[in-house]
Order: structure tokens, then sequence, then C-alpha cells
């Protein structure tokens, strides 16, 4: 078994530095794909080499498989990790830097053979160990440096950001050689860092979503945990709805001009618009400031030829179109000018006909709004 626990992990530099991580409580199952998601800064480097023993926390109790680890050498861990840079030694075959390891460990020279042929067929590279590094493709020196890590047979694959150095076909690629290799290994878990949403999106089972800067005071350094569609469905702060969704969610200031039974009525600041939303009035009240959160994917265009008596219609005027074939982007403002605080991105069909200056009116779904209050927190919605 190879589930991780962590309870009140804190890390800071020095008596008076910065708070990297603040009170990190986490349980990572057995056969887990975790994501460690967050802008630069967040500490989410930090806290998988906390993971790997590469660097002691401040506080905190780190236990794998059932066990307290915090003074137990990464070596002795059941670890291995997978780092940004692949590290590989230059004057050895792909079969030597994939074995590196186990001779270190004095592993016997015929099961060493076995495990890297095993790891070579897993990861397609039979007919590559012969091969020097320099001969090798980026792609193919990142499955190398995960070889490395296969022949130990781990309880827990650590990868600090191993795609960073690839193009964008490679990461594609290499990001489904990695989800075929966690699923080959029934009994392993996996810890997986990254920035970039659309891996954490594809890849997770569980995604920790990590703050940084002043969000950490205030909220703590974990921002939400869950599943990937829990998160873009049912943010519970504003930092987490702008984090998670590719483009961003839109963000309209408003303020609450009625409540009822089956949600919350709001006036956007910039255009006196009216949206009705699905939201909970617990701790709401009339006049309250809010921002109201739309993901551009959940806006829907109306005829504007077709007088519309739905009361969430908002009405600009499209300021930029972005064609990218299968979708298109409109960034949109008030139809009479209006403020940057106001705009709006829109997703739409790639063969709309839309153009720059054309006005369009947009319908607002209840379900999918947002609330936010002043200090960030997600307003509930109703069930």
């Amino acid at each position: 078994m190879a589930a991780i626990s962590l309870r009140s992990v804190t890390k800071t530099y020095g008596d008076s530095g910065p708070i990297i991580l603040r009170n990190v409580d986490l349980e990572i199952e057995n056969h887990e794909f975790c994501v460690f998601l967050g802008p630069s800064g967040c500490g989410k480097s930090t806290l998988l080499r906390i993971i790997a023993g590469l660097e002691d926390p401040s506080s905190g109790e780190i236990a794998i498989g059932g066990q307290r680890v915090n003074e137990v050498a990464p070596a002795q861990r059941g670890v291995a990790m997978v780092f940004q840079s692949y590290a590989l030694f230059p004057h050895m075959t792909v079969a030597e830097n994939i074995g590196f390891g186990l001779k270190i460990a004095k592993t016997p020279p015929a099961e060493i053979q076995r495990r890297v042929n095993e790891a070579a067929a897993i990861l397609q590279l039979d007919s590559l160990l012969d091969r020097k590094p320099k001969s090798l493709s980026g792609g193919q020196r990142q499955r190398v440096a995960i070889g490395r890590a296969i022949v130990r047979e781990p309880g827990v694959f650590l990868f600090d950001e191993p795609l960073s150095n690839l193009d964008a076909t490679l990461r594609g690629k290499t990001r489904l050689e990695i989800a075929r290799i966690h699923a080959h290994f029934a009994q392993a878990s996996t810890i997986y860092v990254t920035h970039d949403q659309i891996e954490a999106m594809t890849l997770a089972d569980k995604i920790v979503l990590l703050n940084a800067g002043s969000n950490v005071e205030q909220f703590g350094s974990v921002a939400q945990v869950g599943a990937p569609l829990e998160l873009y469905h049912h943010p519970n702060s504003r930092f987490v709805a702008g984090f998670i969704g590719s483009p961003q969610m839109n963000f309209l200031d408003a303020s609450v001009v009625d409540i009822h039974h089956d949600g919350v009525g709001v006036r956007l600041t910039s255009s006196n618009e009216y949206v009705s939303t699905r939201q909970s009035s617990v701790n709401l009240t009339v006049g309250q400031s809010v921002t109201l959160g739309i993901r551009p994917e959940h806006l829907g265009m109306v005829d504007p030829g077709i007088p519309q008596t739905a009361d969430s219609v908002l009405n600009r005027t499209i300021s930029l179109v972005e064609r990218l074939g299968e979708q298109t982007y409109l960034h949109c403002n008030d139809a009479e000018g209006g403020q940057a605080s106001s705009s709006l991105m829109v997703k739409v069909q790639g063969n709309s006909a839309a153009r720059p200056n054309d006005k369009i009116q947009m319908l607002v779904p209840a379900q999918h709004c947002h609330l936010f209050t002043a200090d960030g927190r997600a307003v509930p919605q109703l069930q």
C-alpha cells in the first residue's frame, strides 16, 4: 500500500522568513493520481520534495503506507522522483542510465537487466537501449528519466513538472505515456506537480490547488482539493474559479438587488443589467457588493433580431475575434463602450460569422452563474 498522509505540514525558511506552506492536511489514497497545481511560488514543488525527503518540513507529519517517514532517508521511503531536467549521464547508454540506480544499490546484474528490459518495454524504448542521450529526442530522453524511476518499483511516483522542457506535441504524447504508466502499476500512487491546468484536468483523479502570496495568509496553502470537474463546476473561491478553466472565467462587479426562494438577483455595476442566479441567499443582504462569475462556454448567443423577454440578457459589442478552428472566442465590451471591468469573453462555434463591432446579445443561464463575496469566497449554489 502506498497511501500518503500529510498532517499540518508547514514550511518556512528561517525564523522570520516567508511561509511557503501553511498547515497542509492531505490524504492521497493508494493508486490515486494526485496533481499539485498552482501558480509559480505557491509551494507545490516544495511540498513534493518534502514528501520525497529532499526537504524537511518546519512542522507537521508525513506518513507513507501508514508509517511516519519524517526521519526516514529519501532512499528508504519507497518513492521514485522524475525531475523537470532529464539529468541523464551523457556517456552512458539508455540501458545504463535506466539501470544506474540499481547498480549503485548493488542489485545483481541479471535482476538489473530484467528490470531495465521490462521498463523499456513499457516505455517503448526497446530499440533504443544501446543509444546515448545525445542521439535521442526530448520526448525519448524524458521517457528514459521515467524508466530510471520505474525500475526501482516504488510505491510512489513523484513527477516535478516533467513536461516543461517539451514542445506542445511531445507534451501531449508524453502525458498519455504517464497516464498509461500509472494504470500499469496497480499498487503505486502518483503525485504530479504542474502549473498547467490542462495536464491537471486530463491526468488527475484528485487535484490539490495551492495558493500563493497573500492568499496563503487568508485561506491557507491549499485552496481546494477535489476531482477535476468538482473544482471546475463548484469552485469554493474566486481564486479557484479563475485558475481552473481555459479561457478564464469572466468576473463582473455587481450588487445584490433581490433575494427569493429559488436564487439571488444581482445588478451589474458597469451596465446596470440584471442577472438572475441560482445561488443561496445565506449570509447575503440586498445592496451587498458581490462578483458575478460566468464561464465563456456557458454564455449563449441569441439572435438580436428576436425580442428577448428573459431577465438575464446582456447586450455587448464585439471588440476582438479569435478564430481557433474548432471554436471562436469573442471579446466583448458594453454596448455603450463600457469599462474594462465589464468586458466579457464568449466561446462560440468555430464557424461563427461574428466580426468586430457587431452588436450581440448573450443569455446568462442562472444555473451556471457563480457569486463571490468581497473576501473572495464562493456563495453556495442551491441544491
